[in-house]
Parts: structure tokens; sequence; C-alpha cells
């Protein structure tokens, strides 16, 4: 009998350090080994394949509500995505409703998703303006396993400058990831205010009312913020240039700066915006998508490793809900689809160019996200680790649409981008979620990840 449950043999073997030649053994949830001329009555033979962690998105929002919204895949029809498209973790939010403690906005947050989701999830606990009166309680959210926590500089949930500094510190305090959503919503809301009211309401002044260089000056803010705190800091959804430059800079003088960027700024640009009727709002997300020059630089800063990781900010909505902001841009809701396609997008554009190696892919949309955010048991093939993994054909080709993609929306703003290099099996905690475009897993087979950093 063998001493492993499943074998995946003949594969190149792909880690964030090198690639080689292995057979990787599976006993129960965990990765047993990897080594040569392994057996198991169940194998899957890998050759020519890249096998790869499963992919890691620590940036997601999956029924999400926002206003009279909310978006369109919930924690099944999204994480079955996730896995078609080799995406075996994600990390979503909480928002506590008032009154209620943050113990139990998590625990409110975990019965939407347990029963539904195919694959491991952890969770962002967000801090609002409503939550500076209640910092106190932040030792007990990092205690429920959410050691991350969501702070905005716009919408309703902005933090001013004093209340940043106070959510850094109790953040801080716990050892917890402080993640940030940076824009000045002051001259976000200037701007927009002025160009509808000199009627100017299409989506092609969203971008021209969230303009790069503010985006950069709230970065630059909080980084600041931060730094006098004595705090790491994750940025999230970096859409240009300017911001890059000044988080290469604070990297630069020793600060312990990540960020992120998304399949949205490296394969659109703000031209989108430009289209006529609602397909011009619906790519409108935020920050919003930038100039070609922006899309190119972002590039080069995962090569140069300037940026640390992709991430998606996947959070749909209709075409219908889309429509509703047509007269007035800052009522379009946000965000694009992207859970599906990022892994395989970032090889088949990044790799294939030759712009990124193997190992930077792997890098950037498996392991340092796990290191980000204190997923200890993924992102890597290791003896010991969960036994997440993607057997991956580099020559598979797929246009994207939604015929193609699963996630539940009616549009995909990457509608004939052409993909070569895609998942045909995804593997999550030793169990086979989708094998050769088949789902194999079921809802609620995914678990909650408490993290203890």
């Amino acid at each position: 009998m063998s001493e492993y449950d499943l074998v995946i043999k003949n594969g190149t073997v792909v880690t964030a350090e090198a690639s080689f030649r292995a057979d990787v053994g599976i006993r129960g949830e965990k990765i047993a080994t990897v080594g040569e001329s392994l057996s198991a009555q169940r194998e899957i033979d890998a050759h020519g394949m890249l096998v790869t962690p499963g992919a890691i998105d620590i940036h997601v929002h999956m029924q999400m509500p926002i206003g009279d919204f909310t978006s369109a895949d919930d924690f099944f029809s999204g994480t079955r995505a996730a896995a078609f498209g080799g995406t075996t973790t994600i990390i979503d939010f909480v928002e506590r409703q008032p009154d209620e403690i943050m113990t139990a906005a998590i625990a409110a947050r975990r019965a939407l998703a347990d029963p539904c989701v195919a694959i491991d999830y952890a969770l962002h606990m967000t801090l609002g303006p409503g939550e500076i009166g209640i910092l106190d309680q932040v030792p007990e959210a990092f205690a429920a396993g959410a050691t991350s926590f969501k702070m905005y500089m716009a919408y309703a949930l902005r933090l001013d400058d004093g209340q940043l500094m106070q959510a850094l510190e109790a953040v801080r305090d716990v050892g917890g990831v402080p993640v940030v959503h940076a824009e000045n919503w002051d001259m976000i809301t200037a701007l927009g205010t002025r160009n509808v009211a000199a009627g100017r309401t299409e989506p092609r002044w969203h971008p021209r009312s969230r303009p790069a260089l503010m985006e950069a000056e709230a970065a630059s803010r909080v980084i600041d913020i931060a730094t006098l705190v004595g705090s790491p800091l994750h940025i999230f959804h970096v859409s240009c240039a300017r911001v890059v430059e000044r988080i290469a800079a604070a990297r630069a003088r020793g600060l312990p700066v990540t960020a992120e960027t998304c399949p949205q700024y490296l394969f659109l640009t703000q031209a989108a915006y430009d289209v006529h009727g609602v397909e011009g709002a619906l790519p409108v997300c935020s920050p919003p998508l930038r100039p070609k020059a922006d899309q190119d630089e972002l590039w080069n800063a995962l090569a140069a490793e300037r940026l640390q990781i992709v991430t998606t900010d996947h959070c749909p909505f209709t075409r219908a809900d889309k429509e509703t902001g047509l007269k007035d841009f800052r009522k379009i809701p946000g965000g694009v689809p992207s859970v599906e396609m990022r892994f395989a997008a970032i090889y088949s554009r990044g790799v294939r160019s030759g712009l990124l190696n193997q190992n930077q892919w792997v890098a950037t949309c498996c392991t340092t996200p796990a290191e980000i955010v204190g997923l200890t048991q993924k992102g890597k093939i290791a003896a010991g680790f969960d036994a997440d993994l993607i057997v991956f054909d580099p020559e598979k080709r797929v246009s994207l649409s939604t015929e193609t993609l699963h996630e539940n929306v009616d549009w995909t703003p990457y509608d004939g981008l052409e993909i070569t290099g895609w998942p045909v099996v995804t593997i999550s905690r030793g169990a086979v979620l989708v094998q050769d475009g088949e789902f194999l897993g079921s809802p609620g087979q995914g678990r909650y990840i408490h993290r203890s950093l």
C-alpha cells in the first residue's frame, strides 16, 4: 500500500525560488514530500505541465453590499470561479454593523461564507470611523483570526489622518497587518462635484476626478503616518507609476511597505471609459484605469519587484447595476470581475513575453501574498504545507468571454483577450476541485483560516 494518497508525477515544479522536475506526494491534506519516482494508487500525470502552489488572492469582495447594490458573485460562485482559475485561497472583508462588536461581525460574515465557499478563505477586519471608539476590540478580532485590518482613505468609511494614526497604532500593538485603500477623498469629492456641475457626467470623467497625482499623495501620506507610528503597511490596488515611485522610495529607505496591483490596471487603460453608453460604465473601478504609460510602468515594477504582488479587488456588478450611474459617473457601482483570469493572465502576458520569469510569477501570485498576510500553511510546495496545488498547461489557449469564464456576471472587461497557459487541475488541501474543465468540488468544502501572526 502506498504511503501517499495522491502523487502528481512528471511535472516541472515551479516555486518562488526555483523550477525543477519532481513528483509531489500528498498525504491527507498536506504535502508529504517532493521527490523522484514517487507512486500512489491515484496519480496525476503532469508531463509537459507546470506544478505550482495554489494561487492566493488577498483582495476580493464576495457578496459585498454597496448602497443599493450587492456584488454579483456570492461566496460559492466566486470561489468556484477562483478554483477554475487556479486560486485556492482568498481573503474577503468584514464590515461591522452599528452596535455590533467586532468578533460578532466576524462570526456573521463567517456564517454567510462557511456553508458556501469552495476554497479556503480568511477575512480582513475593516476599521472605519465607527471603529475608532472601540479600538480596544482589535485584540479580540485578531484572536478570532482576522489578523489584517482594512483602512479606507475614501468613501463613507474614510478615516482622517488622526483616525488613521489611531487605527495604525491599534493594529501595530497586536502585531497585525494594516491594508489600505489610498486615495485623496477631499480632492475626489471636489473634482467630481465640479465636473457634474459643469455637465461632465459620463464615465470618462471618472478617472479625471481621481487624478494619479492625488492617489500618490494619499499613498505618501499614509506611508508617513505609518512611519511615525512604527507600523508595517500594505497598499491596495496601485494603479499608476506615481504611486510606484512613492512606494519604491519608501522601501529604499528600509520602510516595511508592500503593495499590489491588479489585472485591470495591467490589461486595460482609461480609454475603456470613452465608449458610449453602459460599455463605458462597465470598467468603472477605484482607483480608476490609467493611460497606457502607467500600465507599462506597472509591468516594469513587477519585473523589478518594486511592486510585490498581484491581487484582483474582484467586485463584479451586473450591466443593469452599472447602467444606473450613466447620468452621474459618481453613482456607478465600482468594481470589475478578475478572480478567475488573474493567475493565467499574468503568466500569459508576463512570463511568455519574458518580462517575468516563472518564479516571479509564482512569487507575485502565490508565495508573497501568503507571507504578507500570515497564511503560514499556504503558497509553497514543501513538506508540511497544505496540499494546494495547480497543474498548469503552459500551452493551453483560452479566449476570455462570459462563456469561458465562470463568474456570476453578464460581462467581462477582458472579452476577447487571448490567454496562452491555463490551469487544468486545481487541488485544495489534497482534494481535486477542478480537472479538465469540470468542477468536482462542493459548497462548504473550503475552510476559514484562523490566522495568527
